[in-house]
Protein backbone atom coordinates (compact mmCIF):
# COMPACT_ATOMS: atom_id res chain seq x y z
CA UNK A 1 0.00 0.00 0.00
CA UNK A 2 1.28 3.27 -0.88
CA UNK A 3 1.97 6.50 1.60
CA UNK A 4 -0.32 8.90 -0.46
CA UNK A 5 -2.95 11.60 -0.40
CA UNK A 6 -5.47 11.46 -3.03
CA UNK A 7 -8.03 14.06 -4.15
CA UNK A 8 -11.52 12.85 -2.96
CA UNK A 9 -14.84 14.33 -4.57
CA UNK A 10 -18.30 13.88 -3.40
CA UNK A 11 -20.17 13.31 -6.72
CA UNK A 12 -23.99 14.18 -4.51
CA UNK A 13 -25.32 13.28 -7.92
CA UNK A 14 -24.63 9.35 -7.74
CA UNK A 15 -24.13 9.32 -4.20
CA UNK A 16 -20.45 8.59 -3.94
CA UNK A 17 -17.04 9.79 -2.80
CA UNK A 18 -14.43 9.42 -5.55
CA UNK A 19 -11.00 9.22 -6.42
CA UNK A 20 -10.05 9.40 -10.28
CA UNK A 21 -6.54 8.18 -11.02
CA UNK A 22 -5.35 6.61 -14.04
CA UNK A 23 -8.46 7.64 -16.01
CA UNK A 24 -10.25 4.86 -13.23
CA UNK A 25 -12.66 5.58 -11.06
CA UNK A 26 -12.63 3.77 -7.24
CA UNK A 27 -15.84 4.61 -5.08
CA UNK A 28 -17.30 4.39 -2.05
CA UNK A 29 -21.22 4.43 -2.41
CA UNK A 30 -23.41 6.00 0.40
CA UNK A 31 -27.04 6.60 1.21
CA UNK A 32 -28.96 8.81 3.88
CA UNK A 33 -31.32 6.82 5.78
CA UNK A 34 -32.85 9.41 8.47
CA UNK A 35 -29.93 11.22 10.32
CA UNK A 36 -27.51 8.86 9.33
CA UNK A 37 -25.52 7.88 6.41
CA UNK A 38 -25.34 4.24 4.95
CA UNK A 39 -22.04 3.15 3.40
CA UNK A 40 -23.21 0.48 0.64
CA UNK A 41 -20.64 -0.47 -1.41
CA UNK A 42 -16.67 -0.18 -2.17
CA UNK A 43 -15.22 -0.57 -5.38
CA UNK A 44 -11.44 0.01 -6.76
CA UNK A 45 -10.62 -0.96 -10.11
CA UNK A 46 -7.93 -3.79 -10.43
CA UNK A 47 -5.65 -1.90 -11.69
CA UNK A 48 -5.36 0.67 -8.98
CA UNK A 49 -5.24 -2.29 -6.10
CA UNK A 50 -2.74 -1.93 -3.42
CA UNK A 51 -2.85 1.58 -3.58
CA UNK A 52 -4.44 2.09 -0.40
CA UNK A 53 -7.88 3.43 -2.52
CA UNK A 54 -10.14 2.21 -0.39
CA UNK A 55 -8.83 2.80 2.64
CA UNK A 56 -8.52 6.39 2.08
CA UNK A 57 -12.45 6.72 0.51
CA UNK A 58 -13.53 4.85 4.08
CA UNK A 59 -11.54 7.61 5.99
CA UNK A 60 -12.98 10.58 3.97
CA UNK A 61 -16.44 9.17 4.30
CA UNK A 62 -16.17 8.60 7.99
CA UNK A 63 -14.59 12.27 7.95
CA UNK A 64 -17.61 13.52 6.20
CA UNK A 65 -20.06 11.46 8.70
CA UNK A 66 -18.78 12.95 12.01
CA UNK A 67 -18.71 16.41 10.18
CA UNK A 68 -21.95 16.51 9.31
CA UNK A 69 -22.79 14.70 12.52
CA UNK A 70 -23.88 11.26 11.41
CA UNK A 71 -24.16 7.83 12.46
CA UNK A 72 -22.44 5.03 9.89
CA UNK A 73 -24.87 2.28 9.04
CA UNK A 74 -22.39 0.17 7.69
CA UNK A 75 -23.51 -2.62 4.93
CA UNK A 76 -20.12 -2.35 2.71
CA UNK A 77 -18.05 -5.61 3.43
CA UNK A 78 -14.91 -3.23 3.10
CA UNK A 79 -15.95 -1.02 5.33
CA UNK A 80 -16.75 -3.64 7.80
CA UNK A 81 -13.48 -5.19 7.39
CA UNK A 82 -12.03 -1.75 7.69
CA UNK A 83 -13.43 -0.65 11.32
CA UNK A 84 -12.39 -4.12 12.61
CA UNK A 85 -8.96 -3.22 11.84
CA UNK A 86 -9.18 0.73 12.47
CA UNK A 87 -11.18 0.53 15.81
CA UNK A 88 -11.06 4.23 16.26
CA UNK A 89 -14.17 4.84 13.74
CA UNK A 90 -16.78 2.76 15.76
CA UNK A 91 -18.14 5.34 17.99
CA UNK A 92 -19.22 6.43 14.55
CA UNK A 93 -20.97 3.58 13.66
CA UNK A 94 -24.80 3.33 14.78
CA UNK A 95 -24.15 -0.30 16.61
CA UNK A 96 -27.17 -1.58 15.17
CA UNK A 97 -26.17 -1.96 11.86
CA UNK A 98 -22.74 -2.80 12.37
CA UNK A 99 -22.03 -5.78 10.61
CA UNK A 100 -25.03 -6.47 8.49
CA UNK A 101 -22.43 -6.45 5.33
Amino acid sequence: MENEEYTIRNNEVNFQFEIELEAEIAYLTYRFYKKNIAFMHTFVPAKLAGKGLASALAIHAFAYAKTHKKLVMVYCPFVSKFIKKNTEYLAQVDQSYLGRS
